[in-house]
């Protein structure tokens, strides 16, 4: 859920900081108080589409943040967060940070890391949904009604779609090499002469596994020879011969031996002492050896130095280590195998295509026929939610219809299906709200009343499955009244429970029935105009839905129907 906003020098907004609670919250306010800029604020933070125009008036930049905690610990956040290779730290929570410049140009954060726009939205969209009287997101789209549908079947199934998507890709994956397979003879003469002077410069080249590694340790070695020789045998010196360290040491052996014989502590000491010499003994031995057996080699420095040289220029055609070039000769003798003999591996393919598009298909009609069960259900589902919203008469139907195509590359019933990573089927919504009137799409409802009520019945359904933290309402109930604006405020209560709902209303019944009530005002201080936002108490929430009533001056009478509104509400949520 949202838990904290600041907006800082934003349109008529200086410094504003607001808390939000659980449950459904309602603001409420004059026109031009500043509530639809809060929610433009949010839309922009969640990575809506920004412009200078939004800084103060005096202003260099105007910065927005806004503090959200996932309660929910399956929360689809933490698996887009791991793709993305960022942190969500033990205490679940996740600030966005945007700040727009005069420029024009946005400084985007997520937990304080920098990232891009695209990903602040694709996080900012995944806890935050924005519905407005123009803007309903999702729900209108036609090409997101198919992930509705799933959305919708996956309280009952979770999983149904995992074995087609596996399939799916498998399936993608032998058709692209069959593609390739299947490219004309002068492209495969010519891949065959590429990949015959790469394989063949390669294998001269003799390479061994970690060949560079030892080369470069042997080339340092040489290039240091007078420096090291000269260390070690300063080394070797300091150790060995008369008056050296293992002289002194071996005269403070023998003293210490006699000191040792009438004194058990000290006859430790010595044994651990002369364990040491014989140690430092055996190390200066192999100082000596290695001394003996240094030679310097300028003819070999030189054959490392072209060796070295020969293997980067393989590094910058065939990969960054020796392995990895080893690797690509062997993909290169595959293909070659490949094209030399293209004929039985079409055929082979060809049979495999054929295996794995039987085995797509049986799982994409199995997955057609479960999203027409699930169709039939959430038809259902829709028009119990309508009748609520008194649109009793309406139709509304989920078309699931299998997606056609010009290839033969599947074919049902004699019909040309084309598969994607979804399935075979095409998913649409339709509605009717006047008896006598053929359903159509969705999206060409023109009345904003009934819009409003179709969005709020999806959104109630919708909401619980795809796992927003957080729903916005931005005056959705405009154009409705009496017993349609009491139904519609329960449909937010509801969705409220499973999601913190933040609501623009101008509805007395809204805000009677909302959890919290945050009153946006405006002021004007030294000239200039500010927003404030006060939280109210029970009797200034009667008071502020008393003059939402009477549009004018508050009443007794107006006071009186608020404190009641309110009342009956409370026992409604119980």
């Amino acid at each position: 859920m949202l838990t904290e906003l600041s907006i800082k020098n934003f349109a008529i907004i200086d410094q504003l900081s607001i808390t939000f609670q659980k449950g459904l919250t309602v603001l409420t306010g004059e026109t031009g108080a500043g509530k639809s800029i809060i929610i433009d604020a949010l839309s922009l933070l969640t990575g809506g589409r920004g412009s200078v125009e939004y800084i103060r008036h005096g202003e260099k930049k105007a910065e927005l943040e806004g503090l959200f905690i996932i309660d929910e610990e399956h929360h689809p956040i933490f698996e887009k967060a791991e793709q993305l290779g960022m942190d969500i730290n033990e205490d679940n929570m996740v600030v966005l940070h945007r700040t727009i410049s005069q420029s024009g140009k946005s400084i985007c954060r997520v937990n304080g890391k920098l990232t891009t726009l695209g990903i602040l939205k694709e996080i900012g969209q995944l806890m935050l949904d924005i519905h407005s009287q123009h803007e309903t997101q999702a729900l209108l789209d036609p090409e997101k009604h198919i992930e509705l549908l799933d959305y919708f079947y996956q309280t009952v199934q979770p999983n149904f779609i995992d074995e087609y998507k596996a399939i799916y890709k498998n399936w993608k994956s032998l058709q692209l090499r069959y593609e390739r397979q299947n490219k004309n003879e002068k492209e495969l003469a010519q891949r065959l002469d590429l990949l015959q002077f790469q394989l063949k410069e390669i294998q001269s080249a003799n390479l061994i596994p970690n060949e560079d590694d030892e080369l470069l340790e042997e080339r340092n070695k040489l290039q240091n020879f007078e420096k090291i020789y000269q260390n070690l045998t300063d080394a070797y010196n300091g150790l060995y011969g008369d008056q050296r360290a293992l002289d002194w040491l071996s005269f403070a052996s023998n003293h210490l031996e006699i000191a040792g014989e009438n004194n058990y502590e000290l006859k430790e000491i010595y044994e651990q002492f002369i364990d040491n010499y014989y140690i430092i003994e055996e190390l200066s031995y192999k100082m000596r050896q290695q001394i003996d057996e240094m030679e310097f080699d300028p003819e070999r420095l030189q054959i490392i130095e072209s060796r070295l040289n020969e293997i980067s220029q393989l590094k910058r055609k065939y990969g960054s280590t020796v392995e990895e070039i080893i690797e690509y000769s062997a993909k290169v003798e595959e293909e070659l195998d490949e094209i030399e003999n293209n004929d039985q591996h079409i055929k082979k393919l060809e049979k495999q295509l054929a295996e794995l598009s039987e085995d797509l298909l049986l799982e994409a009609k199995n997955l057609h026929d479960l999203r027409k069960k699930a169709a039939n259900t959430l038809e259902t589902a829709v028009l119990s939610e309508l009748k609520e919203l008194y649109l009793e008469k309406s139709q509304f139907i989920v078309d699931v219809a299998i997606l056609q195509s010009s290839s033969n590359e599947l074919v049902i019933g004699g019909e040309k299906v084309k598969a994607t990573e979804k399935g075979i089927d095409q998913v649409q919504f339709f509605i009717s709200t006047n008896p006598g009137e053929p359903p159509k799409p969705l999206n060409r409802i023109a009345s904003g009343g009934e819009m409003s009520r179709i969005m709020l019945a999806l959104k109630n359904i919708f909401a619980k499955h795809q796992g927003i933290t957080s729903v916005i309402f931005d005056e959705v109930d405009t154009g409705v009244s009496g017993r349609v604006a009491q139904a519609m405020a329960e449909k937010m209560y509801n969705i409220s429970i499973g999601s913190q709902v933040l609501c623009i209303s101008h509805l007395p019944q809204v805000a009677a029935i909302a959890d919290n009530h945050l009153r946006i005002e405006k002021q004007v201080k030294n000239e200039r105009t500010h927003t404030i936002v006060n939280e109210l108490d029970f009797d200034e929430r009667i008071a502020e839905i008393g003059k939402m009533m009477t549009g004018t001056e508050l009443t007794e009478a107006s006071k009186l129907h608020a404190k009641e509104l309110i009342e009956a509400n409370k026992q409604l949520k119980k």
